[in-house]
């Protein structure tokens, strides 16, 4: 007759898989739930910090094989479930968001490093991961959000008043352009912008959301201060290219979050190099090499990136077709993958320390 598996058996099993972000079982870390043993059939849940972590596959099919190697079991079940835990910086004057668990703003000190674009694929690299994500347009001169999403419209409001963002691609969109035709520009003072900032944080029914994604101005005017104040953000990430203008610009945009104690997750370099499609294994790197790796080095903050010119990028986006959707299995949209995902990790090591916000879990059942 089989020998009968125990809890305990099955937990020593599973406790040499170590997360490697916190350097700690998966076991001791308390993310086995709901472990049930009978007859041999074992099910149980390993429960993340975020729907968008990178390596919940290989989690996977390591707690798989460890527990099937014991003597005595005849199925296993795996679900894994992710509960998103809330990393909130130190503001001055504090705005609730009830329902958003994690705000990520992304910032660079000048234009044309394209951070609307890093913003959107970002934001929908964590979509495709399994998290709920919303995308707030923040640049009130200069929205773009529209044009790179093809989404058009005029949000309505609720019963109650509050505005009810548009959708696409799976996430909730806000922006300043939805309320503007192309040919009107905007002309107002910073108390104006100061207020629709705080509108578009408070109004919006952004309902229950793993993330908010904001997509700041560039620079450090108004609007990036309004956002740096009011808002509760959990971390924000600075988008470069490899030039040394872009590289001074990115370090004033860091030291303004230094200033109001929004943690810096990392810098991501865009557009670092361009490989000919003739020459697969060549990279020519025309705005300089390593800029932004020295630079995060240089000022303590993590690497997340780099992120290849990308040829069709601009007329992908001209049309509303994101990278990441339109050409999935392009580099540019594989590096976009990669560093939401370095982003979920840095919030997640944030929040672990702090308790849990209301549950909120989703889960994926594997076969």
């Amino acid at each position: 007759m089989a020998a009968s598996v125990t809890e305990s058996q099955v937990l020593d099993a599973l406790r040499p898989i170590e997360d490697p972000d916190f350097h700690k079982s998966i076991v001791d870390l308390g993310f086995i739930k709901n472990l049930h043993i009978e007859a041999g059939r074992v099910a149980f849940e390993i429960e993340l910090t975020t729907p968008a972590c990178p390596i919940k596959a290989e989690f996977e099919r390591a707690a798989r094989e460890r527990v099937s190697a014991l003597e005595g079991v005849v199925e296993v079940q795996v679900s894994m479930t992710a509960n998103t835990r809330q990393a909130v910086a130190a503001v001055k004057e504090q705005l609730v968001l009830p329902g958003v668990r994690n705000m990520l703003a992304v910032a660079s000190g000048k234009g044309g490093v394209g951070k609307s674009t890093s913003a959107l694929n970002i934001a929908l690299s964590l979509r495709q991961a399994g998290a709920r994500v919303g995308l707030m347009d923040a640049d009130v001169y200069g929205p773009s959000l529209p044009l790179i999403t093809g989404v058009m419209g005029r949000p309505t409001t609720s019963s109650n008043k509050r505005i009810i963002p548009l959708e696409g691609y799976g996430l909730k969109l806000m922006s300043m352009g939805f309320f503007t035709t192309d040919d009107s520009p905007i002309i107002w003072r910073g108390p104006m912008v100061h207020g629709l900032i705080k509108q578009f944080l408070t109004d919006v029914a952004w309902g229950e959301l793993d993330y908010l994604v904001i997509d700041l101005p560039p620079g450090t005017g108004d609007a990036a201060l309004t956002l740096t104040q009011l808002a509760p953000l959990s971390g924000a990430v600075i988008v470069t290219t490899a030039n040394d203008l872009s590289l001074i610009d990115a370090r004033k945009g860091l030291q303004m979050f230094n200033k109001v104690n929004v943690p810096i997750l990392g810098i991501i370099e865009n557009m670092s190099y361009f490989t000919p499609p003739e020459l697969p294994d060549k990279k020519y790197y025309l705005f300089g090499r390593g800029g932004g790796r020295r630079v995060a080095e240089e000022l303590g903050v993590d690497f997340l990136g780099e992120v290849p010119i990308d040829p069709r990028m601009a007329d992908l986006g001209d049309r509303g077709e994101p990278v990441v959707m339109a050409a999935p299995d392009s580099e540019s949209a594989k590096a976009f993958k990669q560093i939401a995902g370095n982003v979920a990790r840095q919030l997640a090591k944030l929040a672990i320390e702090q308790p849990a916000v209301t549950d909120t879990n989703i889960t994926w059942v594997t076969p």
